[in-house]
C-alpha cells in the first residue's frame, strides 16, 4: 500500500510531497498481535499516562492473568481491589468493565468489528465509556490498517498542517478536512508524514518539536496522551 499511496500523494499534494522527501521512507505499521479486545483494553490503559507508567500497568495487567489480557468475564469477575493493586484507577476500572460489558454481552461485536465500514466501527466503540472518536480512530489506522483515517482533532496533525502549509493558527477541524481531502483514499499515511514531520529540525537547527497527539477527542492536546500514542508504536 505504502507505495501507491506515496505516489497518489505527491501527485496531490506538492506541499505533502515536500514532506515525503524530507521524512523518508514510509514505515507505517500496524498492530496486528493479539485480539482486538486487548488492543482496546491496553488503549484504554495508555490513556493520559507516559508510555513507561502505562506500560508497566499494562504489563502488570497481563503478568496478573498469566501473561495474557483477561476474557472479558474474568475481568469483570475480578475485584476492583485487585485491579488498583495493578495500578489502574478507579476510573479505567469503570471503562475496563463496561468495555468488558458490552463485550460479553454482544453490544459491541468485537470478533467481527473488522467487517463493518470506519463510521460504524467508530459508532460501536465510542459507545463504550473512555473511548472517544479519536482512540476510535486510533484503533482503525493502527489496529485495523484502514487507509483513509483522518483524525481531524489530534493536536499534532495540526500542528503539523499548521507548520507545513504556513498558517498563522491551528487550523479548525473543517479547515484540516479541506487540505486533507485531496490525500483520500490514502489520509492514513498522510498523516503518518504529518506526524513524523514534527520530529524534523528547522532551518535554525532545533528541533521543530515533539510529535503531539490528541488522545480522545474531548481531551484533544494532553501531553500524556500523546506519549501513550508514541509507545502504541
Amino acid at each position: 500500500m505504502h507505495r501507491k499511496a506515496i505516489n497518489h500523494l505527491r501527485r496531490a499534494d506538492p506541499v505533502l510531497a515536500r514532506l515525503i522527501d524530507q521524512v523518508g521512507p514510509c514505515r507505517y505499521t500496524v498492530r496486528v498481535d493479539g485480539t482486538h479486545f486487548d488492543a482496546i483494553v491496553r488503549a484504554i490503559v495508555y490513556q493520559q499516562l507516559s508510555g513507561s507508567a502505562a506500560f508497566s500497568i499494562h504489563s502488570r495487567l497481563l503478568a496478573r492473568f498469566g501473561g495474557a489480557t483477561p476474557e472479558p468475564q474474568l475481568l469483570l469477575d475480578t475485584p476492583d481491589t485487585e485491579l488498583r493493586a495493578l495500578g489502574l484507577s478507579r476510573q479505567k476500572i469503570g471503562y475496563l468493565r463496561d468495555l468488558s460489558r458490552r463485550v460479553a454481552n454482544g453490544e459491541v461485536p468485537l470478533s467481527t468489528l473488522h467487517d463493518l465500514g470506519d463510521d460504524a466501527i467508530i459508532a460501536a466503540l465510542t459507545a463504550v465509556k473512555g473511548v472517544g472518536v479519536w482512540t476510535a480512530q486510533m484503533f482503525l489506522m493502527f489496529r485495523l490498517g484502514r487507509p483513509d483515517v483522518l483524525p481531524h482533532l489530534d493536536l499534532g496533525i495540526r500542528k503539523a498542517i499548521q507548520r507545513a502549509y504556513r498558517l498563522r493558527k491551528l487550523p479548525a477541524a473543517e479547515r484540516v478536512h479541506r487540505i486533507g481531502a485531496p490525500w483520500s483514499p490514502f489520509s492514513t499515511v498522510a498523516c503518518w508524514y504529518l506526524w513524523r514531520s514534527l520530529e524534523l529540525v528547522d532551518p535554525k537547527g532545533t528541533p521543530a518539536g515533539k510529535r503531539q497527539g490528541g488522545g480522545d477527542a474531548r481531551k484533544s492536546g494532553t501531553t500524556k496522551a500523546t506519549r501513550a500514542r508514541r509507545a502504541k508504536r
